[in-house]
């Protein structure tokens, strides 16, 4: 069995080097190959013929996809660049899915959805998407789903992990170099973990392979996949300095005034209540999200067991 994952070297794609590792052979892909963050491949999906040559010659049984266009504001003054990589490259994989027989896993996001509600959003709401981002993200599930391949849509949401360019680490940085944080407190969502993300398309994606053959379709089509729970980004924002303070790794818990999305401009718009409905992950796939806060606990744990280790190791390590 072999799995290919694009966009190894990401937060989601290094958590699923280690979840995915029990299924078979894993084939770690990014743009550069980089030993020191696992990426054994070169491949850049933005690069849609090198795309279809290389892919076609691992032959893999799974193709998972944790590669994307995810610089949203950015992504408005760059709309060719992120459909190529969100879109195009999409139905590249899914074409070669589809004459192969392989099961292709991609994520997406909750930006495809308006934010308009004040209620989970199901997979089978209409999409109202606001950005570039949230737009091309949705083109590529489109594509996926008109492919007639086998695949497994994965929507997440305010993704973070202990590694790469996150919200968390953000939030971090900043409060250990200013005296106070203005965070927006108009938009909200479900904070998830990356490991809870790889682990849970490891879950899933076992199911679909030890399934009877005339099984495998019932499991098929997008599902919602966040953490319990919802909270605005300034909360979150409260929640990580408070618990990353009492963890020692802040040398005080800086204060967050809450501001409104009117105060913070940016080139994008985002959806203003962008929480996922994730009723079939419960139900069909016997998958029970953690609340958010543990999440974010256990990251925490993470990142301070790795600067005791270093610490031990001899290595000077500063507080944020």
């Amino acid at each position: 069995m072999r799995i290919l994952v694009l966009g190894a070297a990401g937060q989601v794609g290094f958590e699923l080097a280690r979840s995915l590792a029990g299924l078979g052979r894993v084939l770690t892909a990014d743009r550069m190959v980089d030993a020191d963050a696992g990426v054994a491949l070169a491949i850049d999906i933005g690069d849609l013929s090198t795309l279809r040559q290389r892919v076609d010659e691992l032959a893999p049984n799974v193709i998972v996809n944790a590669a994307a266009y995810t610089a949203v504001d950015q992504a408005e003054d760059e709309p060719e660049a992120a459909d190529r990589v969100n879109h195009e490259a999409m139905h590249v994989l899914a074409q070669l899915a589809a004459a192969s027989g392989a099961l292709l896993v991609h994520y997406s996001t909750d930006y495809v959805f308006g934010g308009d509600g004040d209620a989970p959003y199901r997979e089978d709401q209409p999409p109202a998407p606001r950005s570039v981002y949230g737009r091309t993200k949705l083109a590529g599930e489109q594509a996926l789903a008109q492919s007639g391949c086998a695949y497994l849509l994965l929507r997440t949401a305010w993704v973070y992990a202990a590694r790469g360019r996150n919200f968390l680490l953000t939030m971090l940085r900043a409060a250990a170099q200013r005296d106070e944080l203005s965070v927006v407190d108009d938009q909200i969502g479900s904070p998830t973990t990356a490991r809870f993300l790889a682990d849970t398309t490891a879950t899933l994606v076992r199911r679909w392979l030890h399934a009877p053959a005339p099984g495998r379709a019932q499991l098929q089509g997008a599902c919602h996949v966040v953490a319990d729970g919802q909270v605005s980004w300034c909360g979150f924002a409260r929640e990580i300095i408070g618990r990353a303070h009492a963890l020692g790794l802040l040398p005080r818990a800086t204060p967050v005034r809450a501001i409104s999305s009117a105060e913070y401009p940016a080139r994008a718009q985002r959806p203003a209540y962008s929480v996922l409905n994730t009723e079939r992950l419960r139900s069909q796939f016997a998958v029970m999200p953690p609340p958010w806060q543990v999440g974010l606990e256990h990251t925490l744990l993470e990142i301070a067991q790795a600067r005791r280790s270093l610490a031990g190791a001899g290595f000077e390590v500063k507080r944020c």
